[in-house]
């Protein structure tokens, strides 16, 4: 069923495949803004760039009983401690409860999405978090995180969201009692443009991983999740001996 023929699509939950036993569910947040009040349009970039990593959860996950849905924000921006897409992202997970019932969850956002995503984490049957390039400032609330599953990937290049405060908020979410961990990839940049199939390919595994942990290891989120810091992943041989540029403290994307 596409998200145009489905009623819910008048909510916050945009349905991308309803199966009809579904014994798992994954919503996908997209980015945002930091301060922005128009409107959310499913043609925006933020919106657009989610679209091979739904394509990539689709072949991924079980056809038959994995639901796959799109959180809808009402507008672009975080707007402070209004937090907006948290709510649309709540009022989704409910909405989702009511189309499927108490299955459990896995939630992929970016930047603004993955903010959105770790801070929804505490919301009955959200069983993990894959957080892509997120937005964690200093003091980001961790203790939602406790007895869920997390993963972080971001590029290293990143200058929208920074990788360190990733890398620092999942010391923290381990202190809270998260089972977290977090992934490099090597001259990846926010908008995940450097080596798509890398973030694509990585991101789908991690969700089929988070889903089912038990049957579905895969190492490097084995090892992400052991390693003091974050393993990196390296695609492509660097062009240049440089320092990484530090990022550019405008978060969300």
């Amino acid at each position: 069923m596409s998200a145009e023929d489905d009623p819910s699509t008048g909510g916050a939950l945009r349905v991308r495949r309803r199966p009809a036993r579904p014994r798992a569910a994954v919503l996908v947040l997209h980015g945002g803004r930091a301060e922005s009040r128009g409107t959310a349009r499913p043609w925006q970039l933020a919106a657009l760039r989610m679209h091979p990593f739904l394509r990539a959860l689709e072949a991924a996950t079980g056809r038959d009983d994995v639901f796959l849905g799109q959180v809808r924000y009402r507008s672009r921006g975080w707007n402070g401690a209004a937090a907006e897409p948290l709510r649309d992202t709540r009022r989704a997970l409910a909405e989702l409860r009511g189309l499927v019932g108490d299955v459990p969850v896995v939630l992929l956002g970016h930047s603004l999405g993955g903010r959105a995503a770790l801070r929804a984490a505490d919301a009955d049957r959200v069983r993990g978090v894959m957080a892509l390039a997120p937005w964690c400032p200093p003091g980001e609330p961790v203790a939602q995180l406790r007895g869920r599953d997390v993963l972080v990937l971001h590029g290293d290049r990143d200058r929208v969201t920074d990788p360190a405060e990733s890398a620092a908020y999942i010391v923290r979410a381990r202190a809270a009692g998260a089972r977290a961990g977090m992934l490099l990839v090597a001259n990846g940049d926010h908008a995940m443009l450097r080596h798509p199939t890398r973030w694509h390919r990585t991101a789908s595994a991690a969700v089929g991983h988070l889903l089912a942990p038990e049957t579905a290891p895969r190492e490097p989120f084995v090892r992400a999740l052991a390693a003091a810091e974050p393993p990196v992943l390296r695609t492509a041989r660097r062009t240049s001996s440089g320092p990484a540029p530090g990022p550019v403290r405008e978060p969300g994307c």
